[in-house]
């Protein structure tokens, strides 16, 4: 079984730190291997390199990984124990 707060926590974390090295990967690479329209088109009211933008898409990526968290938690729990129960 499945800790959901652990593992919304550790998903909602990881979505922030993929965030920051896109963001990262942006600043370093050329003009043309940018993220740019990709992280625009997920993340609503994300502007490139504006202060407001990183900070809405660091809200909104933590939010998507809490969601995957919240609803990946029980589906697994679920499944698991109706599979575990049935393996004897």
């Amino acid at each position: 079984m499945l800790n959901t707060r652990a593992v919304t926590w550790s998903l909602a974390l990881f979505s922030v730190v993929t965030f920051v090295v896109c963001v990262v990967y942006g600043l370093i690479v050329p003009e043309t291997l940018h993220m740019t329209a990709f992280l625009e088109q997920m993340l609503p009211g994300f502007i490139w390199l504006t202060p407001v933008g990183f900070v809405v898409g660091l809200a909104e990526s933590f939010l998507y990984g809490a969601y995957a968290g919240l609803v990946f938690t029980p589906i697994y729990n679920r499944l698991s124990k109706r599979w575990d129960g049935t393996r004897e």
